[in-house]
């Protein structure tokens, strides 16, 4: 049974929640701090709860950054032929549609009245939900918050004139429902419509929303939708129980991103995703994001330690915070010092470990809090972390300078569309290296996203490499106004289907051609369980290549998406 204490720890806004490595063993690590409602979230990493007032204090500094949740955001704003699924679906030989396989997100939710989830007899196709906001129902055995519904109990739900009322989880964005369909929706003739993989069996997460203290700390937009990392990894640990429980293996979409983090993959959810992929029968796709074209990553490279780097923050009028990260590699280490709109100068600051610089304008309302991380304890990047509160509109410079220079180059991230106004960003941009995290984890299937119609290069979509330089992406899939399921609780009407644009939609398409290349190999005698690095291997000899691009490149990864150029390559 979910322990009370527990359960109203991870839902209080009376606590912080903070990641901390475990370094003994899970019962040693619950037992000495169970004061702090210690849980595993997943081999190796635990989740604690700090009461608020003990927490916000010097939090950076106290707890280090990469121990903080970090804020993640939904990536969206004939695609079936194109990627050479509609083929393998139809072809006599192949004819492969996902069955035997687990589809897996963690998302916004699931309309699961709708057709595009239901089997020809009106049963559903959903395996397992899992809603983290609904609290009246029984918990996931070995979680301690949200309510779990099996698919006898969704069949059942589907049998009453009043479905919601029995099973009371709804999708009231969409974006899970879209994906979910995308990826593993039903055959509709009528409607002319199919899934990736329609006989994949679906089990959707619906994420709760992260807590206003966290909101607080990194500043996001009031009407920003954001998940925190940990009920991410929480969903991640869920996902891969049931698949472990029943033996099956999982396709997860992982249709979420974040600009927060090092940008190379080494933060607590990537983390965990590349050892997660190292098992056979677990497989990731994610989004690339939709970052390319939205001005919120900045390159620079000093040449001189007697110079700097001048960079320019325009900064909205409706702008109320945001927060910004540089991160640098060693043996190179940054400072910073900046001028205002109204011309108030702060000279460089001295990188310190363990102390936040507070900056209040003597003519503005501003305030900046600057910290600095020379060796970030996951990546061993140097950090240098800005809250920028109440900020004076028009044009900031923030002057990097080299305290220890051999490289030279540094990146900074703003966060990502939507979590701060449109209209802040830097003057001078780099649309290169705005992969969005989790996706430059070595262990996802990185997609981005191209418009089938015409084959060019969505606008925003983001581009690699990641920035210690490892190829990213891995393939380009469509994302440009696919069709889809619309939840109802989202759109005007019941069984609804229309068009959307994301990088979150290519990576459900090419999840759904995953499933059914682990569908071919389960159907091979003996079963052959591929592993992640395989599936992404098959993927990129499959894609197809224009012979106008060399590759690996930024935006095209090793090409665009091509399931059924697999089976001519190989048979």
């Amino acid at each position: 049974m979910p322990s009370p204490i527990q359960r109203e720890m991870i839902l209080s806004e009376e606590y912080f929640d903070v990641i901390t490595p475990i370094t003994g063993t899970s019962a040693a690590f619950e037992e000495v701090y169970q004061n702090f409602g210690a849980q595993v979230l997943f081999p190796g990493y635990g989740i604690l709860h700090v009461r608020q007032q003990y927490a916000v204090p010097q939090l950076l500094n106290i707890i280090g950054y990469s121990n903080i949740p970090k804020l993640y955001g939904l990536m969206d704003t004939t695609a079936l032929e194109s990627s050479g699924i509609l083929k393998v679906q139809m072809q006599p030989t192949l004819g492969y549609q996902g069955k035997g396989v687990l589809m897996g997100f963690l998302d916004t939710g699931i309309d699961f009245t709708h057709p595009a989830f239901l089997t020809s007899d009106g049963k559903s196709r959903i395996f397992r939900i899992w809603d983290q906001t609904v609290q009246t129902g029984n918990s996931p055995e070995g979680f301690f918050y949200g309510s779990e519904y099996t698919k006898e109990m969704l069949d059942d739900a589907l049998s009453q004139e009043h479905p919601f009322n029995a099973v009371p989880t709804k999708d009231e964005n969409g974006h899970g429902t879209f994906l979910a369909g995308t990826a593993a929706g039903s055959v509709i003739p009528e409607d002319n419509f199919s899934g990736a993989a329609p006989e994949c069996e679906i089990i959707m997460v619906k994420l709760k929303p992260a807590k206003e203290n966290l909101r607080d700390f990194f500043l996001i937009r009031e009407s920003a939708i954001a998940y925190q990392e940990t009920d991410i990894m929480f969903a991640l640990r869920y996902l891969i129980q049931i698949a472990r429980t029943y033996g099956k293996p999982l396709v997860i979409c992982m249709g979420i991103g974040t600009n927060q983090g090092d940008h190379s993959g080494y933060m607590p959810l990537p983390d965990i995703i590349n050892s997660s992929s190292r098992t056979n029968g677990l497989y990731f796709t994610g989004a690339a994001g939709n970052e390319a074209g939205k001005g919120h990553h900045f390159y620079g490279k000093l040449e001189d330690a007697s110079g700097y780097s001048n960079v320019e923050v325009l900064v909205s009028e409706k702008e109320r915070g945001f927060t910004m990260e540089l991160w640098a590699s060693p043996p190179d280490l940054f400072s910073i010092g900046m001028v205002s709109p109204l011309g108030e100068v702060v000279s460089p600051i001295a990188p310190r470990t363990g102390a936040a610089t507070r900056i209040s304008f003597l003519l503005e309302q501003t305030v900046i809090e600057v910290s600095y991380e020379p060796v970030e304890i996951s990546s061993g990047g140097q950090l240098i972390f800005l809250r920028v509160k109440d900020p004076t509109p028009g044009i900031w410079s923030f002057q990097v300078y080299a305290r220890q220079l051999s490289g030279g180059a540094f990146h900074i991230w703003l966060p990502i569309t939507g979590f701060a106004e449109d209209s802040t960003m830097f003057l001078n941009s780099n649309p290169d290296t705005t992969l969005v995290c989790p996706s430059n984890s070595d262990g996802i299937i990185t997609i981005s996203t191209y418009n089938a119609s015409n084959g060019s290069l969505f606008i925003n979509s983001s581009r690699g490499y990641t920035r210690t330089g490892a190829v990213k992406p891995d393939l380009a899939a469509p994302g440009v106004e696919v069709y889809g399921p619309l939840s109802s609780s989202a759109s005007s009407g019941r069984n609804a289907y229309g068009r959307k644009t994301g990088s979150s939609i290519a990576a459900a398409l090419a999840a759904g051609g995953a499933a059914l290349l682990v569908n071919w190999g389960l159907s091979r005698n003996p079963p052959r369980y591929f592993t992640n690095r395989e599936i992404k291997s098959l993927m990129i000899r499959g894609a197809s290549r224009s012979s106008n691009f060399l590759y690996p490149n930024r935006e095209w990864g090793y090409g665009t998406l091509n399931i059924y150029q697999i089976f001519q390559s190989l048979l």
